[in-house]
């Protein structure tokens, strides 16, 4: 440790943990991240980890930490391109530029503005990335990705099956496959790729995966049968991702159709539609009839250039996993949405726990390309073993590099150090040392008239400071959806009179969410109490008991010196830990191994008393000052 100066005590030493770091757990994203200020920090093209870590003046774990959110996995030796240490970088709220680029940018500041692509990978994680001018220029609109989600039976498919229809039949290059898991249409002259898989559940979890592949939610409800358990279930998911919404009626050509009680229903579960005062798009259309379909593509390229999603076409390609499967004669083939970058032929990828070269890429018209820009999903042959959806693709410089970060990613995957889970022990953390500023919880109970009462009883649990956030609330047992929606949302579940379904249960162990069960209203409301409190785990607080001064060096053989000593304020304790000050600066640290008063063994000295301290193999002489301090659990 540094060397520091010895002070005499003055009350009891700021809080620390055990070893010695910061108290609180991993720190969680619940708020865009405030830039530090300053002028950026001038980084190369291709930087270490620790060199990373020195330039921006944080630790290698914090570093570590931001890289694997990302999806990297990275040795402190091993080197990182400019565009991803300036994404970690802006994670911790430093402002970089590229080395070289830094003196043109300060020699024209004037014409400089900071740009951050919104929807693009920098701005959709909350980071805030400097881009000069000339790199901003490489930046390009790009297509927004769009998922259909809704109850089942209020015709998803139906409707993605007749806007394919109707945009083939109004442009001949308009749809195209349905092969791929995802489609690609043409509206005015302007591309929307649409996700053919997910319902809420597999949406949630590529979330909770890490991949955030979606710019738009479309919800479906159908005009006759209004918002249903699922769709509750989606808007929450769609909700807790932070991605916008659009909601559409549905069969409203259908003679039960009633779209007012659907928008009231909507408003009941808070989602407030325009007409109601509030800022989700509710659009009527009929898949059957192919109506009010134009309306729909315009209030979606309406939401895609109020977000301005751009990205970098002339960077190295990074994209998520949509499906993979084994197809005979070719082998292993992954589908593969472009986020931003350019994929190409050639290109060395790394694919979660696989790597390969890419040797063939197919679009979604089933045609053979070389190349696939940003928003473009494709089909690629070349990867050695089967990716999971949700994986992130990386082109990477070489075989080398991408082999070690799949080994890399594989033994985080098998040792359990990749598992994200959070439970309210580590929450209570996180609140005690001020990282998070909410509770985040999903609430199921037995039946509908208990979710009132508890969610007023959390409600009071609430404070200026920090508060409960109920990412979903029903009445029926925990199920899978449930699980993976708090892992995705870092929340906990919280149930009442319910258990948890088998799906549930295996989502539990894989994913490692922390669920509590209760009867009691008020065992509930103690333990989130302290939770918010940060109390629920005792915080480990420095207590400084006394020094002593060495008067004389006694030598006493194998065990070591022992310190013949004059306690000058406070008391010696046996087994306290000690510190040694020998000109004012810390020279050892150990414990007290043995205390005697003459020739027999005390367990503490007090003021005034000379003793004989017993501190094994440290290095003692005459003049020194040991410190004497123990480390005792302090309620918050």
């Amino acid at each position: 440790m540094p060397p520091r100066r010895y002070q005499p005590r003055r009350g009891p030493r700021p809080p620390r943990r055990r070893d010695g770091g910061p108290e609180g757990g991993l720190a969680v994203e619940t708020q865009p991240v405030v830039p530090r200020g300053g002028p950026p920090v001038e980084l190369p093209s291709s930087v270490s980890v620790t060199d990373l870590a020195a330039a921006l003046s944080v630790s290698h774990a914090d570093i570590i930490k931001e890289l694997i959110r990302n999806g990297i996995f990275a040795t402190i030796n091993q080197s990182i391109d400019f565009d991803t240490a300036s994404l970690v970088a802006g994670e911790l709220g430093i402002e970089t530029v590229q080395r070289g680029i830094a003196q043109r940018a300060a020699a024209e500041a004037a014409s400089q503005q900071e740009i951050v692509a919104p929807g693009s990978e920098e701005e959709g994680a909350g980071k805030r990335v400097l881009f000069t001018e000339e790199e901003a220029a490489d930046l390009v609109t790009r297509a927004p990705i769009v998922t259909i989600m809704g109850h089942v039976d209020h015709g998803k498919t139906s409707l993605l099956d007749a806007i394919r229809s109707t945009s083939v039949a109004t442009a001949e290059r308009g749809g195209i496959t349905q092969h791929i898991g995802a489609s690609e249409v043409e509206h005015n002259g302007k591309r929307i790729v649409f996700l053919d898989t997910p319902g809420h559940e597999a949406f949630t979890a590529m979330r909770a995966r890490g991949a955030q592949i979606t710019d738009i939610a479309i919800i479906v409800v159908a005009a006759d049968d209004g918002v249903m358990p699922q769709t509750k279930e989606a808007i929450d998911h769609v909700r807790a991702a932070r991605v916008p919404m659009i909601v559409a009626i549905n069969k409203i050509d259908k003679p039960d159709a009633n779209p007012d009680r659907v928008k009231q229903e909507l408003a009941d579960n808070k989602v407030l539609i325009e007409e109601f005062g509030g800022d989700v798009i509710a659009v009527p259309v009929s898949a059957k009839q192919k109506t009010g379909l134009d309306d729909l593509m315009e209030m979606i390229l309406l939401v895609a250039d109020l977000q301005d999603l751009k990205a970098n076409p002339n960077r190295p390609a990074i994209g998520t996993i949509i499906e993979s499967k084994v197809a005979k004669g070719r082998g292993n083939v992954a589908t593969v949405l472009v986020q931003t970058g350019t994929l190409k032929i050639g290109d060395v990828v790394t694919v979660g726990r696989t790597f390969g070269r890419v040797r063939a890429l197919q679009n979604a018209a089933g045609k053979r390309v070389k190349a696939a820009e940003p928003a473009t999903a494709v089909e690629i042959i070349g990867i050695t073993d089967l990716p999971e959806a949700g994986d992130i693709l990386r082109v990477v410089p070489d075989e080398k590099t991408a082999r070690d970060m799949a080994e890399a990613i594989e033994l985080a995957a098998t040792s359990g150090d990749g598992k994200a889970a959070f439970t309210l022990e580590d929450i209570s953390a996180q609140i005690q040392a001020s990282e998070v500023k909410e509770l985040r919880v999903v609430l199921k109970t037995d039946v509908q008239g208990s979710l009132g009462a508890i969610r007023h009883a959390l409600e009071r649990l609430n404070t200026p400071e920090v508060r409960i956030n109920i990412v979903s609330e029903g009445a029926g047992d925990i199920n899978e959806s449930d699980v993976q929606l708090a892992s995705a949302s870092e929340a906990v579940v919280i149930g009442f009179n319910t258990k948890l379904d088998p799906g549930a249960q295996r989502a539990v162990d894989a994913l490692g969410v922390d669920v509590r069960m209760y009867d009691v209203i008020y065992k509930l409301t103690d333990d989130l109490g302290t939770a918010l409190s940060g109390m629920l785990t005792p915080k480990e607080v420095e207590q400084i008991e006394g020094h002593a001064e060495v008067r004389m060096v006694i030598k006493a053989g194998k065990a070591g010196n022992v310190a013949g000593s004059y306690v000058v304020d406070g008391r010696i304790v046996r087994g306290g830990q000690v510190r040694l000050f020998r000109g004012g600066q810390v020279v050892a640290e150990g414990r007290v191994e043995s205390l005697k008063r003459f020739k027999d063994d005390v367990r503490e000295v007090a003021t005034g008393f000379e003793c004989g301290i017993g501190l094994g193999n440290i290095e003692i002489a005459e003049g020194d000052l040991i410190e004497c301090y123990q480390m005792v659990a302090e309620q918050a």
